[in-house]
């Protein structure tokens, strides 16, 4: 029983994350910019956050010397998030999840260029399984190939992502428990998210009740659920299981694609995921 929880919580944690786009997508056509919307979910998320380790009875307390490790591991979340909601408005959003979800990959090169780990056949074997899908991705448009600049931006989003999760496996601070680690990470990004919509002039008002709630489900849905049904499934099942059952990300964000905002699904598509998402399942069952 233990074991089929953990799947459970596997596919919720997976299958959530990759509702982003539906709660994120209806927002930016009604008007915000994605710089507040990322702002908004990061103020919301920090909040339910507090509030679940206010319940819990743990410590906010941190060191002085948390602070700077916390900032930079913000920025690499923040400009993850950033890169990723920008590349919405220049391809479709299951692509563009896809794209993203090469982070083990990138995580994988960062470690055999940076920090020496083995260049091994099945790891080069991923990169180019990897690559190969994003080149099927890049011609699954309507009219043609998607263009290399929203390619590389969603690129550079998973290359963000990777940065955070060697930054924290590397860092002291990765040591700090799971959910305050999250909350810090959160409020740090919310604070760096006013400041540049302030600098930029940017900062927005939410434009009705539909995106009021839209915001608070990207915050609660598929930050928060996702967050601690990833804690659960690892409890239950393992870190690599959970991690495979990581694929539904993708799925899921293609299928609300498809069924929500009317996207094509081609057979460029359909292989370049399968492709990444064989590259992804590779790097982990061998790591």
């Amino acid at each position: 029983m233990q074991k089929l929880n953990g799947f459970l919580y596997g596919l919720l944690s997976s299958a959530s994350f990759g509702l982003i786009p539906l709660f994120a997508i209806p927002v930016m056509m009604a008007g915000m910019g994605f710089e507040s919307i990322l702002m908004y979910r990061f103020l919301f998320a920090a909040i339910m956050l507090a509030g679940i380790l206010l319940v819990n009875k743990e410590s906010f307390r941190i060191n002085i010397a948390d602070i700077l490790p916390l900032c930079m591991l913000a920025l690499f979340y923040m400009l993850s998030a950033l890169l990723l909601f920008w590349g919405y408005k220049l391809m479709p959003s299951g692509v563009a999840t896809t794209i993203h979800f090469m982070y083990p990959v990138v995580t994988t090169i960062i470690m055999m260029v940076f920090f020496h780990d083995k260049r091994s056949g099945w790891r080069l074997l991923a990169i180019a399984l990897a690559v190969l899908g994003v080149y099927l991705l890049s011609y699954s448009g309507e009219g043609g190939k998607i263009s290399k600049g929203g390619i590389i931006i969603v690129l550079l989003s998973a290359v963000a992502y990777a940065l955070y999760l060697v930054a924290i496996d590397k860092c002291k601070i990765g040591r700090m428990k799971g959910m305050k680690l999250t909350f810090y990470v959160f409020l740090f990004g919310t604070v760096m998210l006013v400041i540049l919509t302030a600098i930029n002039g940017n900062i927005q008002s939410i434009p009705n009740m539909r995106s009021a709630l839209n915001l608070l489900m990207l915050a609660l849905i598929p930050t928060i659920i996702s967050n601690l049904a990833l804690v659960q499934a690892i409890k239950s099942i393992g870190s690599t299981l959970t991690s495979i059952l990581g694929a539904m990300e993708p799925v899921t964000a293609i299928c609300v694609g498809i069924a929500v905002f009317h996207e094509s699904l081609t057979y460029g598509i359909l292989l370049g995921v399968a492709f990444i998402i064989t590259a992804v399942t590779l790097i982990i069952i061998k790591r």
